[in-house]
């Protein structure tokens, strides 16, 4: 249903959408879409409405649908790399449903984000991720976190539920809901010994940011069932 729609946005109630100017631009300028076509409204916390447009703005009858945020939530954590890849990252970890979206400083980090440039970076990731949640269809927001330091990776899941991406990892498992993925130059002898295990995703080196949107696909998929855990270890 939300697929057919012309457009998506989000607004702070959908009951009584009010769109923002930047919202109102795209539908009217960019979309250029006409009196009556449909547009999804939608409050980022799973609660959305149909409506359509009206002028410079949308209108409905304020019925609103919930939808439940999927179980178990997800997270991608990961080391940024050079120009716009992070961007190209966030965009599609939200695409495939990723809940969680967390920009980590390593050892070998290249990209150092810290003060108020490092927090002007981290507010442009959560606007690309509102952006490809409307173009995707999405409900719920991905959260997008300011940037943590390896040794707080165990504090985003329960233990056994954190892992590191690695090339001579382990199959990774449903039961593994955080997956870090390290910067260009790997995880240090250090980091690989924190006691985190590791998963890997096949026999090639992936680029980084390959990495980490292979992550997020393989772990919805092992979620929603689209792909099946395969148990026993690789010979």
């Amino acid at each position: 249903m939300r697929a057919s729609a012309a457009a998506q946005v989000f607004v702070d109630d959908p009951a009584a959408p009010v769109l923002g100017e930047a919202d109102a631009h795209h539908l009217a300028t960019v979309l250029r879409l006409r009196r009556g076509e449909e547009v999804i409204v939608g409050d980022g916390r799973g609660g959305w409405a149909r409506t359509l447009r009206e002028g410079r703005g949308v209108g409905g009858d304020g019925t609103v649908q919930h939808e439940h945020r999927a179980e178990p939530p997800l997270t991608v954590a990961f080391a940024p790399t050079k120009g716009e890849r992070p961007e190209w990252v966030v965009q599609k970890l939200t695409e495939l449903g990723i809940d969680r979206i967390v920009p980590i400083l390593s050892e070998r980090s290249v990209v150092r984000w810290s003060g108020a440039r490092g927090a002007a970076t981290v507010e442009r990731l959560r606007r690309v991720a509102r952006e490809a949640a409307a173009q995707c269809r999405r409900v719920w927001l991905p959260e997008v976190s300011d940037t943590v330091r390896f040794a707080d990776l165990p504090s985003l899941g329960a233990p056994g539920e954190v892992v590191l991406a690695q090339l001579s990892g382990d199959r990774p498992t449903v039961a593994q809901h955080v997956v870090a993925v390290g910067p260009e130059g790997g995880w240090s002898t250090e980091e690989l010994g924190s006691g985190l295990p590791t998963v890997g995703f096949g026999l090639s080196v992936l680029r980084a940011e390959t990495a980490a949107v292979t992550a997020g696909a393989l772990m919805a998929s092992l979620r929603t069932g689209t792909v099946a855990e395969v148990e026993g270890t690789p010979e």
